[in-house]
């Protein structure tokens, strides 16, 4: 009978270690489980500005495109007179040859 109380106990013991052992691993997995979830989280966060930041760039450089300088339209308004002064000086030049 010794012996099989001493394995009786020994089973026992060894029933509680793997209980132990199983809620050990069961909270681990429970911490991982935690981790993944705010990980696909912030990767979701970051997607998400990734695309709002893609946007405004988009934008932005659709308005630096569009923007009009004023070295622009002083540039604009010379070749303007000058085309105009062209026109003028054909005109003249045709009305002579009349």
């Amino acid at each position: 009978m010794a012996s099989d109380e001493q394995t009786l106990a020994l089973f026992q013991t060894r029933v509680r270690q793997m209980l132990l052992q199983f809620k050990q691993l069961k909270k681990e997995n429970e911490e991982l489980y935690a981790m993944v979830d705010n990980a696909e989280r912030e990767a979701r966060e970051l997607r998400a500005e990734l695309k709002r930041k893609s946007e405004e760039y988009d934008t932005l450089k659709m308005a630096k495109m569009l923007e009009v300088s004023d070295a622009d339209i002083d540039a604009s308004k010379n070749r303007l007179a000058r085309l105009i002064r062209d026109v003028n000086r054909c005109i003249a030049i045709l009305s002579e040859q009349k």
